[in-house]
């Protein structure tokens, strides 16, 4: 690294680190918590280490954080990229309060100028951040501010430099990418961008991040059908099956609307996974609204859902909601739902046997190589060739709840 700074692996006693970065995470009040627990951990671990606590947590509860003592500098979002700056100005004049900048004011999304791998063979592409939705069990407008897109000529330039390092699918994300475009004062948006990806030499596969439902119209499907690159798993973030609900979250549509959206995807694409994500317990769900959320579940036939059990966020409007709910019936209702969750997942895997599929493969662990298909199925396969960084066609020969097998 620049500045006469080394990274030092987590796991290495021999060596204590000087400079400790925890970048902390606000999406609820249990991770409020772990982010807490975590700073503290890591000066009891590393008592002469200067620490550092930046992110979303840090953004929002700034004033919280600078009076646990513990911790010696707090930075916010946009203050990320200047970490080593606001370090070696602490060790000049032991100056803990910084200003943190108000994200609301933030105009222009700030380029870090790195990549975030998640695999050797695919890369994690930030191309927006911030939201203006405002649901109302959300923290995450305030922590990360209003809408701002990345200038597409970067997003080109850098899928281009690591598609020449050997990376074969990028996916596109962001806080809300379906909002991608909305601040530029020319006309551009999300598929406008995906067009131009999709010409990139060497890429092979664009995978999309959590999509607003509204972003699936007719006219974006349409051209999205006629690039060859798309994977064809798209997660909607659903977050509730009954409409009355819906409303109370915010959410700007409808069951029927979500329900369309899904046949449009389904009838576009004959092999389409769908996944989501599902809020159970939210303030007033009775046993009536969670029943409707359950069989439009059951209809719909999502892949895979995440369940999380409705967690009351200080600063939102739900965290003040009348009638919250116990945690026993939250528990209860998250398990009939990871229930179902895995029955679909078996049920769509066990379609795919005998079938030949092309998959990326990822990595080799236990002597398995792992990978994914263009619409997301795991797979594993047991074989003594290198097949890491290769896509390869495969035939199904079996299926469990969280992958298909094969051998070669």
């Amino acid at each position: 690294m620049e500045c006469g700074y080394n990274v030092i692996q987590e796991h290495n006693d021999s060596v204590s680190p000087d400079i400790c970065i925890i970048n902390t995470c606000t999406v609820t009040n249990m991770s409020d918590r772990k982010s807490r627990q975590m700073l503290r951990r890591v000066k009891e671990k590393n008592p002469n280490a200067i620490v550092v606590a930046v992110g979303c947590y840090a953004q929002v509860a700034k004033k919280e954080l600078f009076d646990i003592p513990e911790i010696d500098i707090v930075l916010g979002n946009n203050e990320k990229k200047d970490i080593v700056e606001y370090v070696e100005q602490f060790l000049n004049d032991n100056k803990k309060e910084i200003d943190i900048e108000d994200v609301m004011k933030s105009t222009e999304f700030t380029e870090f100028g790195d990549v975030t791998f998640t695999e050797t063979t695919r890369a994690v592409i930030k191309v927006q951040d911030g939201c203006d939705r405002f649901c109302s069990y959300c923290i995450i407008p305030y922590a990360r501010g209003r809408v701002r897109s990345r200038k597409p000529e970067y997003i080109i330039k850098e899928i281009t430099d690591v598609v020449k390092k050997g990376i074969k699918e990028v996916v596109i994300t962001g806080i809300h990418i379906a909002s991608y475009g909305k601040d530029f004062k020319e006309d551009y948006h999300l598929i406008d961008l995906l067009e131009e990806i999709n010409k990139i030499d060497g890429l092979k596969r664009i995978r999309l991040g959590s999509i607003e439902p509204l972003l699936i119209t007719e006219e974006f499907v349409e051209r999205l059908s006629k690039l060859d690159k798309i994977c064809h798993h798209f997660h909607l973030s659903l977050q509730s099956g009954c409409d009355e609900t819906l409303k109370r979250m915010n959410r700007r549509y409808n069951t029927q609307q979500f329900s369309e959206i899904c046949e449009r995807l389904k009838n576009t694409y004959n092999d389409v996974n769908l996944t989501t994500d599902i809020i159970v317990g939210f303030p007033g769900e009775t046993e009536e609204e969670f029943l409707q959320t359950y069989e439009f579940l059951k209809k719909i036939k999502f892949y895979k859902m995440h369940i999380f059990k409705y967690s009351q966020r200080k600063g939102t409007k739900a965290a003040v909601m009348p009638n919250q709910i116990d945690g026993k019936i939250k528990e209860e209702r998250s398990k009939k739902l990871i229930e179902l969750s895995n029955q679909n997942e078996l049920e769509y895997n066990k379609k795919y046997i005998g079938q030949k599929l092309e998959v990326l493969f990822e990595e080799k662990k236990d002597g398995i190589f792992k990978g994914h298909t263009q619409n997301y199925i795991m797979v594993h396969c047991k074989t003594n060739k290198n097949l890491e960084n290769q896509i390869v066609e495969i035939t199904v020969e079996g299926a469990t709840e969280e992958y298909v097998i094969t051998q070669m």
